[in-house]
């Protein structure tokens, strides 16, 4: 599984898609969290739902790497094409940590915040919920299970704004209600947690489901 991590993440560093979606972060970040001030929940919210936007985009790019004959070859390679995606899931949320160190900083260098502990650890969480909910749209939106450029875009679309827009659902929309609200830092640290856990779940559940429809198409 290592190996097959590292092919993808190989292709995809050659293939240079994955500039788009980190350039999108990279852009929302800064726009949202330069000269900011406040309590540091707040400057995480912005850094959220720039990865959760990176998280949807790249891993659809990453899904989406090889066309049908080489996933093929790769899945029989590999042993079976849930080991295919699994290391496409892997590929995205490595990238989606490595995103997340200047997540973390860019607000603190950029604007001037309250820095405690608990405040960091809610950003950690809130990052990989972030991550993990977005990989878990794109893995819906991929290639496999949406064959079609065009329904595959205008799906993640929908789904994106009725993540970020859908008043109280879990895990965005609540969570970034929760980084949003006045609240300090040591007591967001249990209900985003449970937001993360919730985003994990999700994850699963739409890579199964991703696994199911690709194997039926295949």
């Amino acid at each position: 599984m290592i190996a097959l991590v590292r092919c993808t993440a190989a292709t995809l560093l050659h293939s240079q898609r994955h500039l788009a979606p980190v350039l999108l972060f990279t852009g929302v970040l800064t726009v949202l969290t330069v000269n900011g001030t406040g309590p540091l929940p707040s400057a995480y919210a912005s850094s959220a739902g720039a990865l959760f936007l990176c998280a949807t985009w790249l891993t659809a790019v990453v899904t989406g790497l090889d066309d049908p004959p080489r996933r093929a070859i790769l899945a029989v390679s590999a042993g079976g094409a849930w080991k295919v995606l699994l290391a496409s899931v892997g590929t995205a949320l490595a990238c989606c940590a490595a995103l997340m160190v200047p997540g973390l900083l860019l607000p603190l260098w950029a604007g001037s915040y309250e820095v405690t502990p608990a405040g960091l650890l809610v950003g950690v969480a809130a990052q990989a919920t972030a991550a993990l909910a977005g990989c878990a749209l794109g893995v819906l939106c991929s290639p496999p299970v949406l064959p079609r450029p065009g329904y595959a875009l205008a799906t993640a679309l929908a789904l994106v704004l009725a993540a970020l827009f859908t008043p109280g659902l879990p895990p965005v929309n609540r969570l970034l209600h929760l980084l949003s609200a006045d609240t300090g830092p040591a007591a967001l640290l249990a209900p985003v947690g449970g937001q993360l856990g919730v985003a994990a779940l999700l994850l699963a559940g739409a890579t199964g489901v991703a696994h199911q429809v690709g194997t039926r198409r295949g």
